[in-house]
């Protein structure tokens, strides 16, 4: 009965990381192969279990490998969750009030805000509402296969929503998070803003999103995350805790 319990959480995780195909990328490519290898140790376990006590009785350097292997795998669970508490403490950190809110982009279908950049949208739009007199910067540039750039397509939706023109802020030129926030703060500094900063993208994106602007000068960073659809939900954490790491690594 318990390995019929696990099998099917095995296979239900492994849908999850199915479901956003054709999309793939780093988060549901490594899920989908450790939810395989978890599902095939499941069904094979008696002869799993029993290769490695055959390997630890013979000792040496079978018996590291286990070893070895048992600390990385315990080691990167401990590490996924200490990142995945970091992740959902910061998705709900919204400012009491802001001067500055920037919304960063994802993809554009043509001119068309993805599904995704919708929502984000919709989020800012909300925020804008909350604090009228905090300027919104829309930051995102052109992809090779966008046929304008994702501040303009941002910028579009935005106003036809409603929101006050006059307001919003354009930075069409960066391609990744940590440009995002970078060529955002040059445009904000020129303005005689402080680079105390409100973010708005999804809840997974937000814990690297704040640390990439506390390395570029933010004292204050808060947040006003996005929904993320349910199918794409555990595809972009996994591939978050990559980014994280990255980061970590990188410092970008």
């Amino acid at each position: 009965m318990l390995k019929l319990i696990i099998l099917v959480l095995e296979v239900f995780l492994l849908i999850l990381f199915i479901m956003p195909l054709p999309v793939i990328n780093p988060g549901n490519a490594a899920g989908m192969v450790i939810c395989s290898l978890l599902i095939a140790v499941t069904i094979f376990h008696k002869s799993f279990f029993r290769m490695l006590k055959s390997i630890w009785a013979h000792g040496g350097a079978g018996r590291g490998v286990i070893i070895a292997l048992s600390v990385f795998v315990t080691a990167c669970v401990l590490y996924a969750g200490v990142l995945s508490f970091k992740m959902y403490k910061a998705m709900s950190d919204e400012p009491q009030k802001t001067e500055l809110i920037v919304v960063l982009g994802c993809q554009v279908r043509g001119e068309t805000p993805s599904r995704m950049l919708r929502h984000r949208l919709d989020t800012a739009y909300e925020a804008m509402q909350k604090h009228p007199e905090a300027l919104c910067v829309v930051s995102g540039g052109k992809g090779s296969d966008e046929l304008i750039s994702e501040a303009e397509a941002m910028r579009r939706y935005l106003v036809a929503k409603g929101a006050d023109e006059s307001r919003i802020v354009m930075e069409d030129k960066s391609t990744n998070t940590f440009e995002n926030i970078k060529f955002s703060f040059e445009l904000t500094d020129k303005l005689g803003y402080d680079r105390d900063i409100t973010i708005v993208t999804d809840g997974y994106h937000q814990y690297r999103a704040g640390l990439i602007a506390r390395k570029q000068g933010a004292e204050s960073v808060t947040a006003y995350s996005a929904p993320t659809e349910l199918k794409f939900r555990a595809t972009y954490w996994v591939r978050e805790w990559l980014g994280l790491s990255r980061f970590f690594v990188l410092g970008r």
